[in-house]
């Protein structure tokens, strides 16, 4: 009993864990479901939600959509109105322009016509005296034949000779006229060529500023003491005798105290010899073969200084491709003086002068800077070679097939051969320029003085001139003529024959200008 019991309780349990299970199962389908309806009834709202905004958002861009295009729609109907009214505008313009052409070639129709009768009018005239002319010449022809007869009867001459005759009458009239046109023409050309030489002088004098001071080669040695002097000149002599023949100068010691003189007639040489004797006494070692080996190397040490002052006076004017050995001699100027004036800055300042003067000619101013910093290359050489610096310079620069140009610039820059271009004759002004100006050359006060005086004998010495006055530094003379003794004719001659002894008796920079002056005083008192 107790088993079966057992039996039916665990039977009852079995069932009733079946049953619960059964029920769980049924809870959770169910618990399920309804979570799965409030999930989609939620996602449904959701998408409700979603399509709703959706829906107003597309109503907003449609709206926005709708005010743009209308917006648009209003500008661009506003610029349809504007380009309109501009078209507008501008066809009531062309129709204006239009009339107002219609109106002018009316007016010109009109004026045509009236110009086309007027040439009516004048054809019927010209025709008209056409042929009174033709009736004149006729009637002429005829008289001039009656005239001829008459004058072959009168004159007893034929056709021949009295068309010679005319010829030559009418030949003497135009040659006259010839002359009077000619010497006007000339006069008006001098004039002009006065006037416009001086504007070129005056701003090529302007443009250029160079200094005034004039360097002159120093001949002189200080030595520290006079015992000096006897070591120079050595036993019997040997030092100066061995100094003298290697540099090639003259060394003089006298008696003047501290100094040693270096004269020679080469600027080079004594350069070489000056600088050669400095290096010996502040050596100390003073004896021929250390004079002939310190004088080889300051003569190399001098030849490098002068090349190196050619190059820089080239670079300086901006003239190239010259060859090293005219370089040179452009360097050996800078030891050259003339009248206290330095013969290389005389050139650099012609090249410059000349250049400006090219310039405002409208010329080519590196070819006149060229020829006038090679103008005085003669110079370099005038003591070695014979001849005047013009030709020597000239010579030498043929060897370096120097341009024509070039060549006659420097040979005729002191008038010596024709100039056959414009640049020559610029040379020449700008060396006379550069030679003259204030301060450029200088000469001691005696010789400046006895110059005075002989511009004034020069001037005195002609008949009916009663005094002369040398001014402006001797560049002028002021003559005073007799006027009983002196006509106006008189005096042209007298002034160019004085212009003309002062030429050939005397030496000066640059020109000196003869004013002659001849007047009537008459002079009464009133008491």
């Amino acid at each position: 009993m107790d088993a079966i019991l057992m039996q039916v309780l665990t039977l009852q349990a079995g069932i009733a864990s079946l049953l619960a299970f059964i029920l769980g199962v049924c809870l959770c389908i169910v618990v399920h479901q309804m979570i799965a309806r409030t999930r989609k009834r939620t996602i449904e709202e959701d998408l409700q939600r979603q399509i709703d905004g959706a829906k107003r958002e597309a109503e907003n861009i449609i709206k926005s959509a709708q005010i743009e295009a209308a917006a648009e729609a209003i500008k661009k109907k506003e610029q349809f109105t504007a380009e309109a009214n501009q078209i507008r505008a501008e066809l009531r313009e062309n129709e204006m322009r239009l009339s107002k052409r219609e109106d002018a070639l009316d007016r010109q129709t009109d004026l045509l016509q009236k110009q086309e009768q007027a040439l009516k009018k004048q054809e019927q005239d010209v025709e008209r005296r056409f042929r009174n002319t033709e009736l004149k010449d006729k009637q002429l022809s005829v008289l001039i034949a009656q005239q001829k007869n008459q004058l072959l009867k009168i004159t007893a001459m034929d056709i021949e000779e009295a068309r010679q005759l005319l010829l030559k009458r009418l030949e003497d009239e135009c040659e006259h006229e010839m002359s009077s046109l000619i010497q006007r023409k000339v006069e008006e050309a001098q004039e002009l060529a006065d006037v416009k030489s001086r504007e070129v002088l005056s701003t090529a004098i302007q443009r250029y500023a160079a200094e005034q001071t004039c360097e002159v080669t120093v001949s002189t040695v200080d030595i520290p003491n006079d015992d000096m002097k006897g070591r120079i000149i050595g036993r019997e002599g040997r030092n100066i005798r061995a100094f003298e023949k290697a540099t090639g100068v003259d060394v003089i010691v006298d008696d003047t105290p501290g100094m040693v003189v270096v004269s020679g007639f080469n600027p080079v040489r004594r350069e070489v010899a000056r600088l050669s004797m400095e290096r010996l006494i502040q050596d100390g070692r003073i004896h021929p073969s250390r004079i002939e080996e310190l004088v080889a190397q300051t003569r190399n040490d001098v030849n490098a200084k002068v090349l190196q002052i050619g190059k820089d006076a080239a670079v300086e004017t901006n003239v190239r491709g010259l060859p090293n050995k005219i370089i040179s001699l452009l360097g050996a100027l800078a030891y050259r003086t003339s009248y206290g004036q330095n013969v290389l800055r005389h050139s650099v300042e012609v090249a410059f002068l000349s250049q400006v003067m090219a310039d405002e000619l409208g010329l080519d101013g590196s070819i006149a800077r060229r020829a006038g910093l090679l103008h005085d290359i003669g110079k370099a050489i005038d003591h070695d070679v014979e001849g005047s610096h013009p030709v020597i310079g000239t010579n030498y620069l043929k060897r370096f097939s120097e341009s024509p140009i070039i060549l006659n610039a420097v040979a005729g820059h002191h008038g010596d051969i024709p100039p056959d271009n414009p640049y020559t004759p610029l040379v020449a002004a700008a060396d006379a320029i550069s030679a003259s100006r204030p301060g450029a050359r200088r000469e001691t006060l005696e010789r400046y003085i006895k110059r005075l005086e002989k511009l004034e004998e020069i001037a005195t010495g002609f008949k009916g001139v009663e005094t002369a006055y040398a001014i402006q530094a001797g560049r002028e003379i002021r003559v005073i003529a007799n006027a009983d003794q002196v006509d106006d004719e008189a005096a042209m001659k007298v002034a160019r024959d004085i212009a003309k002894k002062v030429e050939d008796e005397m030496t000066y920079p640059g020109e000196i200008q003869i004013t002659l002056l001849r007047e009537v005083r008459c002079i009464e008192y009133a008491r």
